[in-house]
């Protein structure tokens, strides 16, 4: 059973709605290489805003994550694509995926 994730929110600064997406779908490949990572997701709630859904099987899979590429990748970025991200760690109490 999964047990963990994380939802992170980006606001991008004006100008940047574009470059913010495609930093997102290029980090795709980064998470493939992840096999901690069960399932990621780059998604966009409104014009300027998005963000990252993604879920781990324990908290050891999740910190691996975040001080991975994309992870990583968020610092040299900020104040640049986005603001200050909002990242949430957040407990799953039940899942639906596919076996």
């Amino acid at each position: 059973m999964l047990t963990k994730a994380l939802l992170v929110r980006l606001d991008a600064l004006p100008g940047k709605e574009a470059e913010l997406a495609d930093f997102l779908t290029e980090a795709r490949s980064i998470v493939m290489g992840e096999p901690g990572t069960i399932a990621w997701f780059a998604i966009q709630f409104g014009p300027s805003t998005f963000g990252v859904y993604d879920v781990f099987a324990d908290d050891e899979a999740r910190d691996a994550h975040l001080a991975g590429g994309v992870g990583q990748a968020l610092g040299p970025n900020t104040g640049v694509l986005f603001s200050e991200p909002q990242i949430e760690k957040i407990d799953i109490l039940a899942d639906k995926v596919p076996a």
